[in-house]
């Protein structure tokens, strides 16, 4: 059998497992080059050859995985953000571009050559901080997670990309043992509503940790403990920023103009024009 027919069989197997066609015709793809160790440009010049011995019974297990609807960053153990290519496993969140909002913001309030402080919360594989920590090379960060399997590993994803000097791994929950005071501070908390648990894709649903995943009834309570904690954190004049769920945006901002020494100052749109990230100062 060529390549060809085996991974055109493995896509019909996705479409039939309930996967979206576009994302299963990438997926079945996906699985081969990285069994192959090819890039796409190599794929479609070459994927008219036979397979080559050993390739089916390999292949075929990690297709049913993904069949079983496991997300396709778990099977190949990395995951695509802001360019940069991170280890993930079902210890972590998978890093989704809604994100890079936040790496966006962060940037912006970190001038390019000066030194600054930066506190990453919830960081779980780290992406934030080590995306922010590759474009800012005077900063110096501090990222947390109750999860120590999840600052294992972010701390290879700090090695990885050259930056693990420059960001100390803590393990508490939220703020405990951090002091500050920081220049800036980022988080992508637990914020899915615990309601909302059996609308979820399968592969978020039944893969993905569901600790750094929902939030109490109405997906704030983590929002409502860290409010209160960033202005003693912040120096005065500097930002924190976070990511927030879908129809969340009006009831972080109340949250976040009742908090003394808090005030809002922007809420950043994803290209859906979807409520993502919530930029607030200290006063």
């Amino acid at each position: 059998m060529t390549l060809h027919a085996r991974v055109a069989a493995a896509r019909q197997r996705l479409r039939d497992a309930g996967i979206p066609p576009d994302e299963a015709d990438l997926d079945a793809r996906l699985l081969a080059e990285h069994l192959l160790g090819w890039d796409a440009a190599r794929f479609f010049t070459d994927s008219g050859d036979a397979e080559p011995a050993g390739f089916a019974p390999r292949y075929e297990a990690l297709v049913a995985r993904r069949e079983a609807r496991e997300p396709i960053a778990y099977i190949t153990g990395l995951q695509q953000f802001w360019d940069l290519s991170f280890e993930v496993s079902p210890a972590v969140l998978i890093p989704r571009p809604e994100s890079e909002l936040i790496v966006e913001a962060a940037l912006e309030a970190v001038p390019a050559r000066e030194p600054r402080t930066i506190a990453d919360i919830c960081t779980g594989s780290g992406c934030l901080a080590v995306a922010i920590a590759r474009e800012r090379p005077n900063a110096r960060l501090v990222a947390t997670d109750i999860s120590d399997a999840a600052l294992d590993i972010a701390r290879r994803n700090a090695a990885r990309h050259g930056v693990g000097a420059r960001i100390r791994l803590v393990p508490p929950d939220l703020f405990d043992k951090v002091a500050g005071p920081f220049d800036v501070i980022v988080s992508n908390p637990p914020y899915v509503p615990a309601r909302d648990r059996d609308t979820l894709p399968p592969e978020v649903r039944d893969h993905e940790p569901a600790a750094a995943l929902f939030a109490g009834d109405d997906g704030l309570e983590v929002v409502r403990r860290m409010l209160p904690q960033l202005p003693p954190r912040l120096k005065p004049g500097a930002t924190a920023m976070f990511e927030i769920g879908f129809g969340q945006a009006d009831a972080v901002e109340q949250l976040i103009s009742a908090t003394p020494g808090l005030r809002i100052v922007a809420v950043r749109r994803d290209l859906r024009g979807i409520p993502r990230t919530a930029v607030a100062r200290r006063t």
